[in-house]
């Protein structure tokens, strides 16, 4: 069985992604969580912070991605970007547009990080998703650059 996403559930994936990721009370999150991601459920950091893209190179390893597995790991995923970037006020995450189907069973989420004290872009970046049949996240591939 495949996964056929329409306009109206990728509008809905689009907002439930985006709003897990501004979500303050820790309940509500950890449902969100299970409601978006399946079980097992990945999100790949495709390209980690510079600090450790050199502490590799030093080693001669090459760029590292950085992985959570399964809902509690996502929770602390989820907590930490929280608590970074939108407990104190800075900052709320906002989709940049609705959902994108690349392929069957796969589709893109642009996002931005919006200042709150002026509307200015802080971050962006592009999670590429795959979906389960049932419409959850198996792996979300997040690519995170400039706004």
């Amino acid at each position: 069985m495949s996964i056929r996403l329409d306009d109206t559930a990728l509008t809905a994936l689009t907002e439930q992604y985006v709003a897990l990721w501004n979500e303050a009370d820790p309940e509500a999150r950890r449902k969100r969580i299970a409601e978006v991601f399946a079980d097992g459920g990945t999100q790949i950091l495709t390209d980690p912070p510079e600090q450790i893209r050199e502490s590799a190179a030093g080693l001669s390893f090459p760029i590292p991605y950085l992985q959570v597995r399964g809902h509690a790991e996502l929770y602390g995923r989820a907590t930490r970007a929280y608590e970074m970037f939108i407990a104190p006020g800075e900052y709320v995450f906002r989709a940049r547009g609705r959902a994108t189907r690349l392929a069957e069973g796969l589709v893109g989420i642009g996002w931005l990080m919006i200042a709150t004290a002026d509307g200015s872009e802080g971050g962006a970046g592009y999670d590429v998703l795959a979906l389960d049949t049932d419409g959850r996240i198996r792996s979300s591939h997040q690519y995170i650059g400039p706004a």
